[in-house]
């Protein structure tokens, strides 16, 4: 009797054992089905052309465009290739840093610059969302505004300001080919005139301003990219900083890390390459001051040509030994009139850019000193110089700029 319920009880143990045994496997495969639908991507929904950005940078959103210039309406990618007639190379106006630069007229009347940014000039959107709206904010007379962007796909395009008179470095070497404005166009024969030496140090000025102002933000920008190219000349020559594709923000006090050399053969201070991986302010003031030389020369910094003594020789250590015997004015470009020159002034500028240039980073002036010391040089340029370039390139009619005039002038004469 007790042998028998022993045995039924066994066996009611089983069931029950086995039961449970199989309800367990039958939740465990539940389970790891629901897991495996839910670790299947889900397909990501794309919004096309947002006008303004999400400013959540946790979320990547695709097809987008933003505006930060209130005075223009909407613009989409499509939009964008249809005015550059899908960046055709004839609209080609430029080759900055990480893109191509096209012109293209916007469909609101606006004549802008659009550059088309490689695949690799951004880490991910988030970066990309971050550094526009970021330079979105800028507003200052000497650097070119960025006016918006369109990201679609791997795609990332903005959108400029257009600066008339195109870069600095066509008017210091290309002064063979012609030039044309967004109003008129001049003909093929047209040549553009040397840049007096009192453009030259204004545009010098107006460079200073703009890395000034930038180095001086509550959280300050650098360029780390400061070359002829890189600056641009509008109607008035005056100059305008573009190409911020190498600007990164500096976090207070502390100069940005970066794994890798940036900036211009040439235009680069000297601790970029003795190992230091850190990019400062003082990397723009060294670049500046072989701008100044460039300028004043118009000869190319990562070019080095032949020496007196038939040895080829750099730009900086021509103008060091130029200086050490006192030969200042014969450092200044051939097609500058001497009339317009006074050595004393020359020699200042010369000082000024040699004092930026220091091999040492710390014996460099900030941008600030630099336009007081610039503010010191006083350029009074014969007032038909300036006229005659100015009324070579509006049609006749101009305002005198040279020193301390303002008069209107024309071709009939002055009033």
């Amino acid at each position: 009797m007790l042998g028998s319920m022993f045995q039924a009880a066994v066996a009611a143990a089983a069931s029950f054992f086995l039961v449970g045994l199989m309800l367990a496997v039958i939740l465990i495969l539940c389970k790891s089905t629901k897991k495996r639908r839910r670790s299947q991507p889900q397909p990501r929904t794309r919004t096309q052309d947002l006008a303004v950005p999400n400013s959540d940078h946790s979320s990547i959103t695709i097809g987008e465009s933003a505006l930060f210039d209130p005075l223009l309406n909407r613009v989409s990618m499509q939009e964008l290739l249809q005015v550059t007639r899908n960046f055709h190379p004839e609209l080609i106006i430029g080759d900055g840093s990480f893109g191509i630069v096209y012109k293209a007229k916007l469909s609101a009347g606006v004549t802008v610059a659009v550059k088309k940014l490689a695949a690799d000039a951004f880490q991910g959107f988030r970066e990309f969302r971050a550094e526009m709206e970021t330079l979105g904010k800028i507003r200052h007379k000497n650097i070119v505004q960025i006016l918006g962007y369109c990201a679609t796909g791997s795609d990332r395009v903005l959108i400029y300001e257009f600066i008339e008179r195109g870069s600095l470095d066509q008017w210091l070497y290309d002064t063979s080919s012609s030039w044309e404005s967004s109003e008129t166009e001049m003909s093929s024969s047209s040549q553009r005139l040397p840049l007096s030496w009192g453009a030259r140090i204004n545009i010098v000025r107006g460079i200073a301003t703009a890395l000034c102002y930038m180095h001086n933000l509550e959280t300050p920008i650098i360029h780390r990219d400061i070359k002829s190219s890189n600056v641009l000349l509008d109607s008035n020559f005056e100059a305008h900083v573009a190409d911020f594709g190498l600007a990164r923000m500096i976090e207070g006090a502390h100069s940005h890390v970066s794994t890798q050399v940036a900036g211009t053969m040439g235009y680069m201070p000297p601790e970029y390459f003795s190992g230091a991986t850190m990019a400062s302010v003082m990397g723009d003031v060294y670049s500046f001051g072989i701008l100044m030389l460039e300028i004043a020369t118009a000869r190319r910094p990562n070019l080095p040509f032949m020496g007196e003594e038939g040895k080829e020789i750099r730009l900086i250590d021509w103008l060091r030994k130029m200086v050490e015997q006192n030969r200042h004015l014969e450092m200044v470009d051939a097609n500058i009139l001497r009339d317009e020159l006074k050595e004393d002034m020359v020699v200042e500028f010369f000082r000024i850019a040699k004092m930026c240039s220091d091999e040492v980073c710390k014996f460099r002036p900030g941008m600030q000193e630099v336009i007081e010391l610039l503010d010191k040089i006083n350029v009074q340029s014969p007032c038909w110089i300036w006229c005659m370039i100015e009324l070579f390139y509006n049609d006749g009619i101009t305002v005198c700029a040279a020193g301390d005039c303002q008069r209107e002038a024309s071709f009939g004469g002055t009033a």
